[in-house]
Parts: C-alpha cells; structure tokens; sequence
C-alpha cells in the first residue's frame, strides 16, 4: 500500500499550534469561543480560508446558520456593511470548499469500497 507523501508545514503547524494552546488556555464553553473568532475574523476582513478553518470547530460546538445571521446582524454597526457583506461572500466561499472537500472524501472512500469489494 502506498503512503502518501509528507509534506514541510511550518506555517499551517505554527497556525496550529497557536490555535491549540489558544484553546487550551481559554475557559469560555466552545460556543462563545467559536462565536468570538468569527466576529474577529469578520472584523478585520478575513479572507476565505480564515472561516474555512473554523467550519468543522462550529459544528463541532453545534453553532447554527440562524446565529451566525444573529452575529452579523449584531456587529454590522460596529464594523460596518461592508465587511459584513465581504464576511458573507467568504463564509459561503469557506462552505463551498468545505462541502466539495467532503464529496471528494465521500466520492474517495466510495470508490475504496469499491476497490475492495472487487478485489475479493
């Protein structure tokens, strides 16, 4: 069986890192945690990839559509329409990968059972 390669990740491992220690030293409950760095991430315009990140902890910490609409509409006039209309646009981006990432595992395992059924 092939393994697959190993990659050099110091930036992704520090990231990592940072958020695991950030976590670990916080003792809000998962949900005002996920809350709280959504609304930064939308206050200084963070890009796709940002929320990205940050969709598996939200369902993780059972954060819903209907609040994450209530936080937008909560901080739109603190940071202002547009860079709640450019978190909206990134967040539907970050769903978008997040949702084809997960065909791609569901389409990979598909076709491993497949593999394997054949094999046999």
């Amino acid at each position: 069986m092939a393994t697959a390669p190993e990659f050099d990740t110091p930036v992704l491992d520090t990231i990592a890192a940072m958020t695991i220690d950030s976590i670990e030293h916080c003792r809000m409950d998962e949900h005002t945690l996920i809350l709280s760095r959504i609304a930064a991430l939308v206050a200084m315009d963070a890009p796709a990839i940002s929320y990205l990140a940050h969709i598996n902890p939200a369902v993780k910490a059972e954060f819903t559509v209907e609040q994450l609409q209530d936080l937008l509409v909560a901080i739109a006039p603190v940071v202002g329409t547009a860079r709640v209309m450019s978190a909206a646009g990134h967040i539907a981006q970050a769903f978008g990968v997040a949702l084809a990432l997960a065909e791609s595992e569901a389409e990979a395992i598909a076709q491993a059972e497949a593999d394997s059924r054949a094999a046999s």
